[in-house]
């Protein structure tokens, strides 16, 4: 074999090998191709438009505007029991109360609702083992009339506490119970709507709300004391009255995994006990910090028997006699801030 086939074949081995390589290194460092899926939108549906719930809705639960609203819904699913777009005025079911438990995004039916003048519409807003009970208010003593079914509430009690001695009494008001549900104020269970569907504010003279049968009767028994004022409480309040709850053990957590369910009975279970309170001395140097106590006249009668008799001065009268002191052993006894000295004898 000559010398130039030589050369041609070990060029031609040479250009095979480099090929090669560099095949396998193209081959070895491209990723296997991944199968991607195509997004297919999701059919808008062409039905009719009907009312469905924007959130969870509970047995009980008072509707407000943001609670509704209307959504195009498959032809072939619409009910005769469902709200459509057309005939139904939506300002007229604000105020009504579920009677069926209604999941968000659900159409909501006729019978679901109960609409306020239907029998049994106030029992159906009641939560379970829970009471109504009316307060009556003023304009003064009800935020001037901008309270509505649905709001949560706090109830501020205002009396004067008499005692046993001289001076005025002792002016208080202090939060008695806390997150009561607002069910209806005057007779009136929903909001009253104007020709423009704007909220008319007006005053009423009481309020019916929530209550636990415990609560009811610290009500009840509140109005006796003295003036009960409302105090609106923010929807934003929901998060710390969980935290609160929770403490004093009214709600209970169990395994924790529901927030959403803690929050709704946190946000419905009227709290009492001891909460915060002012006295007259908080606001003006010149009222009481506490009751006034009864006069000491045992202290002021046990005087020394060293000591000169004391006598009352005469308003157009004889003095009465000042109380001879003890002079054995005694026994002191002390009621609140009466204190009485009794002699046991001795010499």
């Amino acid at each position: 074999m000559d010398t130039r086939k030589v050369v041609l074949l070990i060029g031609a081995l040479f250009v095979a090998a480099i090929t090669a390589f560099m095949a396998r290194t193209l081959m070895a460092g491209s990723a296997a191709p991944t199968a991607e899926a195509i997004p297919i939108a999701a059919p808008v549906p062409t039905g009719p438009e009907v009312l469905v719930a924007t959130r969870a809705l509970p047995v009980g639960t008072i509707l407000d505007a943001t609670a509704l609203k209307f959504q195009p819904w498959p032809a072939e699913l619409v009910e005769n029991a469902y709200y459509k777009k057309d005939g139904t005025d939506l300002a007229k079911l604000i105020g009504t109360v579920v009677r069926l438990p209604i999941t968000a995004g659900q159409p909501v039916t006729q019978g679901a609702l109960v609409t306020p003048g239907d029998r049994g519409f106030l029992a159906a807003a009641l939560g379970a083992g829970m009471r109504a009970v009316t307060v009556p208010v003023s304009a003064q003593t009800s935020v001037a009339g901008f309270v509505f079914p649905g709001d949560h509430i706090d109830l501020i009690l205002t009396q004067s506490v008499e005692g046993g001695g001289d001076g005025p009494p002792l002016k208080t008001s202090e939060t008695v119970i806390r997150n009561l549900r607002v069910l209806a104020t005057d007779q009136s269970t929903s909001d009253q709507k104007d020709d423009k569907g704007n909220t008319v504010v007006k005053t009423f003279s009481t309020v019916t709300v929530e209550a636990t049968p415990r609560i009811a009767e610290q009500i009840e028994l509140a109005q006796t004391l003295g003036n009960l004022s409302l105090s609106l409480r923010s929807i934003a309040d929901t998060a710390g009255q969980l935290e609160e709850a929770i403490a004093s053990g009214q709600v209970s957590v169990g395994d924790g995994r529901d927030e959403k369910a803690m929050l709704a009975r946190a946000s419905n279970t009227p709290q009492s006990g001891v909460g915060s309170f002012m006295t007259g001395a908080d606001i003006s140097r010149f009222q009481r910090r506490s009751v006034p106590g009864k006069a000491n006249a045992g202290a002021m009668a046990a005087a020394p028997a060293a000591a000169a008799p004391m006598t009352a001065p005469s308003f157009g009268g004889s003095a009465p006699a000042a109380a001879s002191a003890p002079t054995g052993p005694v026994v002191r006894i002390a009621r609140g801030n009466n204190v009485t000295e009794i002699p046991v004898g001795g010499k």
